[in-house]
């Protein structure tokens, strides 16, 4: 039987190493990217058997790269790795096709039996989310509103809260302040019409901002 080719995406060079290094004994790694873009080429190149990616990544966040990937290569799971435990974001990934969801903080156990699940054609999502029963995810939700009632500003600012990121963290990044932070995720909320923070994440991974 043929061993899994497994294409790893994480920015953060340590982690992709220790990733490397866990799943190299049972599995082939055919290659490693940095970033959501080179996800995307590689991953045509390389035709992998699983992707294993992190969701928030420079350039493009995993699960658009993901969206874009499912058409091209239906064949290959996408095992996503992440610090989010927002089971909405969880079910947006598996309503895109994804085939696991395993958080950082997991063991590295976990994540071997995740990719082990998805080379099988099952899915498997952390226990740390939903009691890790995928049907107990919740549905979709509509939000009124379109992403090009956002500012420029505003979307960089979604995007990056979408992926993760706490507003001291969007706000390093950005070079603004934490409150300028704060002033627009609120009106980004008042704006789409939207309740609650995780209802902006939702509608930042549906309109493709993540």
């Amino acid at each position: 039987m043929r061993t899994p080719r497994i294409l790893l995406a994480e920015d953060q060079a340590l982690l992709l190493e220790l990733f490397h290094r866990l799943l190299e004994s049972e599995f082939e790694v055919v290659g490693s990217v940095a970033d959501g873009a080179a996800l995307v080429d590689e991953a045509v190149r390389l035709e992998p058997d699983v992707i294993v990616t992190d969701v928030s990544m420079p350039r493009m966040g995993g699960i658009e790269a993901a969206r874009r990937l499912r058409a091209i290569l239906p064949a290959s799971r996408v095992v996503f790795l992440t610090v989010n435990e927002d089971p909405r974001l969880a079910a947006e990934a598996f309503r895109l096709g994804a085939s696991a969801w395993v958080l950082k903080s997991s063991t590295s156990t976990e994540l071997v039996h995740a990719v082990r699940e998805a080379v099988q054609g099952r899915r498997y999502l952390t226990p740390l989310v939903a009691h890790g029963n995928v049907n107990e995810l919740p549905a979709p939700e509509d939000t009124e509103g379109s992403v090009e009632q956002l500012t420029p500003r505003e979307r960089e600012v979604l995007q990056l809260l979408a992926e993760g990121k706490l507003m001291k963290e969007v706000a390093g990044v950005l070079g603004i302040t934490a409150r300028t932070v704060a002033f627009h995720k609120y009106r980004m909320m008042e704006t789409l019409g939207i309740r609650s923070s995780a209802e902006l994440i939702q509608f930042a991974v549906r309109n493709r901002v993540v």
